[in-house]
C-alpha cells in the first residue's frame, strides 16, 4: 500500500510539473538566488540520511528469497531411539499437513549412505510445501505463519530449527552451519565443550534479535559395550578376534554377497534375528562356539554395560567441535547481533585454557564483501570525478555537479527507511547505479549555462540573476524529462510480488528514491553556479578597484 501510494503521488508531482514547470522555476529561482540561505537545506537532508545510515537501518547480506517453502529441522536428544524419532517426525507431519497454507509436508530422519551427510537418526529434515498466497488466510504472511508452526510444534526434548531448503543448502555449503548465524566451540574434550556450549546459549539468550537457539547434544547416546575378560576366553580356547567377530557378524549384520536382479543390485546381509537381539536378556544370551564344540552364552567370556559417548563426533582445524545454532527474528541483521551476542558472551561466560568459540554463518560472507565495497565505492566517486573534471576543467563546476551524488544518497537512505528495506549488498549495488546517472541534470544545466555565459560580461548581479533564469527555465523541460523518464521506468519495480521480487525490489529503491531527489538539482544546481559567477564578479570589482586606486595614487 505504500509502494502504490508513493507511486501514484509521484505521478502526479510529475503531471503537475511537466504542466507549470517553466512557470514555477521561473518564480523560485530568482527568490533562490536573493536567499541562498536555502542551500542549508540540502545539507540538513544528507545529515539525516547519514543518521538513518548509521543508526536505523538494520544490514544483511542479501534479502530473504521466498522460496514458496519451509525447511523444518528439529533436532532430538542423542538418547532417543529409532521408534522414538519416527513418532515425532510423524505426529509433526501431521500438525504441519494440518495448516490451510501447507500443500504437503514430507519429512526424512537419518542420512544417505554418504560421507558427505553425516547425520544420525536424531536428525529430522520436513519440507513444507506452501500453496500460492492468494489462498492463504487474510493478513498471514511467511513470518507469522513460521512463527505459528513453531509454536504448535513445541515438543519436550525436541529442538526446532527452521530455514528455507536453498537457503540451507547454501549455508551448509559456505559456513557448515544449518541456520544463519552460529557459534562453534572448539576443544580437547566432548563433554566439556558441550558444558560450555550450555553456557554460551544461555549467556545470549536475552539478547535482542534471538528469535531461537538449538545447542549440539554431543554426548549422551546410549552404546551397548562389551569387555571382553581375556582370561575367560584364554580358558575356553577362544581369541579376541572371535569372540569380536561373534559381536559384528550376529548383531551389527555382515554383508556376504550382492543378488543381481536386473539393473538392480541388493546385499544379501546376516545376522540373528530382531528377536534375539532386541533386548539386553537377549544380546547377553548370544552363544559362542568354542575349540572344543561347546556353546557357551558371551557374558561367561565378556562384560556387557551400557555406556553414554558421543552421538557424532565433529573436528575442524586439528580441535573438536560442537555448535550452537542460532535463529534470528526479521527485524535485526546478523552483524548487529553478532556484535550484542559478543558482549553479552565475554561479560556472562568464562571458557577454560584450551577453549575457545568463534561465530560462523552466512555473515562472514557480508564483512568480505563490505570489505571489498569499502575499496569499490570511493574508486567509483573517484572517477566521476574525475570525467567531471576533465568534461568541465573546472574543479568548481565538477564539485557543483558532484553535489548532485550526496544528495541523491540522501534520497536513497530515506526511501530505504520509509519502506522498511535493509542495507544489503543488492542495495549497495543499486546505490552505485545510482551515483552513475544522478549527476546527469547537472551535467546538463551546467553546460547550457556555460554556453550561455560565453563572451559575455556581467557588470551586476542582476544579470547573472537573468542569465540563471532564464537557462533553468529553458532546460527545466529536459531534466524533467532525464529525471522522470527513469523514476517511471524503476516504479512498477515496487509492485513485483514473483519469485526473485525481493532481491529487485531493494536493489531498485535506492535508484527510485535518490533519482526523485536529485529533482533537488534542478534548484541547487543554479544557485551555486549563480554563486560561483557572483564571486568571479565580486573579484573583478575588486582588481579594477585596486587597479584604479595604484592609478590614482600615480
Amino acid at each position: 500500500t505504500m509502494m502504490l501510494a508513493f507511486s501514484a503521488f509521484f505521478l502526479f508531482l510529475c503531471f503537475i510539473a511537466a504542466k507549470h514547470a517553466q512557470g514555477f522555476v521561473r518564480t523560485v529561482i530568482p527568490w533562490g538566488l536573493r536567499h541562498k540561505w536555502i542551500l542549508v537545506f540540502p545539507v540538513l537532508i544528507f545529515a539525516g540520511s547519514l543518521y538513518i545510515l548509521g543508526y536505523k537501518i538494520q544490514n544483511e547480506f542479501r534479502p530473504p528469497l521466498d522460496e514458496g517453502s519451509l525447511l523444518f529441522m528439529p533436532v532430538l536428544l542423542p538418547s532417543a531411539s529409532l521408534t522414538q524419532v519416527d513418532e515425532v517426525l510423524k505426529e509433526q507431519n501431521r500438525i504441519l499437513a494440518a495448516f490451510p497454507e501447507v500443500e504437503q509436508a514430507v519429512g526424512k530422519l537419518g542420512r544417505i549412505e554418504s560421507a558427505t551427510d553425516p547425520a544420525d537418526i536424531t536428525m529430522i529434515e520436513t519440507i513444507i510445501s506452501l500453496k500460492p498466497k492468494k489462498q492463504w488466510r487474510p493478513g498471514m504472511t511467511v513470518a507469522k505463519l513460521r512463527s505459528e508452526m513453531d509454536a504448535a510444534l513445541r515438543f519436550p526434548g525436541v529442538g526446532n530449527i527452521w530455514t528455507q531448503p536453498i537457503q540451507n543448502r547454501i549455508d551448509m555449503l559456505s559456513s557448515g552451519i544449518r541456520t544463519a548465524v552460529g557459534i562453534k566451540v572448539f576443544g580437547t574434550d566432548l563433554k566439556e565443550i558441550e558444558t560450555q556450549a550450555l553456557a554460551i546459549e544461555a549467556a545470549v539468550q536475552g539478547v535482542p534479535g534471538l528469535a531461537g537457539s538449538y545447542t549440539e547434544r554431543i554426548v549422551g547416546k546410549p552404546y551397548i559395550e562389551y569387555d571382553i575378560n581375556r582370561e575367560a576366553i584364554g580358558r575356553f580356547g577362544l581369541s579376541v578376534e572371535d569372540v569380536q567377530k561373534t559381536i559384528e557378524t550376529a548383531i551389527g549384520g555382515e554383508n556376504i554377497t550382492t543378488t543381481v536382479e536386473g539393473r538392480e543390485r541388493y546385499p544379501v546381509r546376516v545376522r540373528y534375528m530382531r528377536e534375539y537381539r532386541d533386548s539386553l536378556e537377549g544380546l547377553s544370551a548370544i552363544l559362542i562356539v568354542t575349540p572344543a564344540g561347546e556353546r557357551i552364552p558371551i557374558t561367561r567370556v565378556a562384560d556387557m554395560r551400557i555406556t553414554m559417548g558421543p552421538s557424532m563426533i565433529n573436528s575442524e582445524n586439528g580441535l573438536l567441535r560442537g555448535i550452537i545454532y542460532l535463529t534470528l527474528d526479521d527485524k535485526t541483521g546478523p552483524i548487529e547481533f553478532v556484535k550484542r551476542a559478543e558482549k553479552a558472551i565475554t561479560e556472562k561466560v568464562k571458557l577454560p585454557r584450551g577453549y575457545y568459540y568463534q561465530f560462523a554463518g552466512d555473515f562472514e560472507n557480508q564483512i568480505a564483501a563490505s570489505a571489498s565495497l569499502r575499496i569499490i565505492f570511493p574508486l567509483v566517486l573517484l572517477f566521476i570525478f574525475l570525467i567531471l573534471y576533465f568534461s568541465f576543467n573546472s574543479v568548481a563546476q565538477t564539485l557543483v555537479v558532484f553535489m548532485a551524488i550526496p544528495i541523491s544518497l540522501s534520497g536513497g537512505v530515506i526511501l530505504l527507511y520509509i519502506l522498511g528495506f535493509k542495507m544489503s549488498i543488492a542495495v549497495a549495488v543499486g546505490f552505485i547505479a545510482l551515483f552513475g546517472v544522478a549527476v546527469d541534470d547537472g551535467i546538463l544545466l551546467t553546460t547550457y549555462i556555460n554556453q550561455m555565459k560565453e563572451g559575455r560580461t556581467f557588470k551586476t548581479k542582476e544579470e547573472i540573476w537573468e542569465l540563471i533564469t532564464d537557462a533553468s527555465t529553458k532546460r527545466i523541460r529536459p531534466l524533467l524529462m532525464t529525471t522522470t523518464t527513469t523514476i517511471m521506468a524503476l516504479v512498477p519495480v515496487l509492485w513485483a510480488t514473483g519469485r526473485g521480487s525481493e532481491i529487485i525490489r531493494p536493489m531498485s529503491v535506492p535508484s527510485l528514491g535518490g533519482m526523485t531527489f536529485v529533482l533537488i538539482t534542478i534548484f541547487i544546481v543554479p544557485l551555486l553556479n549563480s554563486f560561483l559567477l557572483e564571486r568571479k564578479l565580486c573579484k573583478q570589482v575588486h582588481e579594477s578597484a585596486a587597479v584604479a586606486h595604484a592609478k590614482n595614487e600615480e
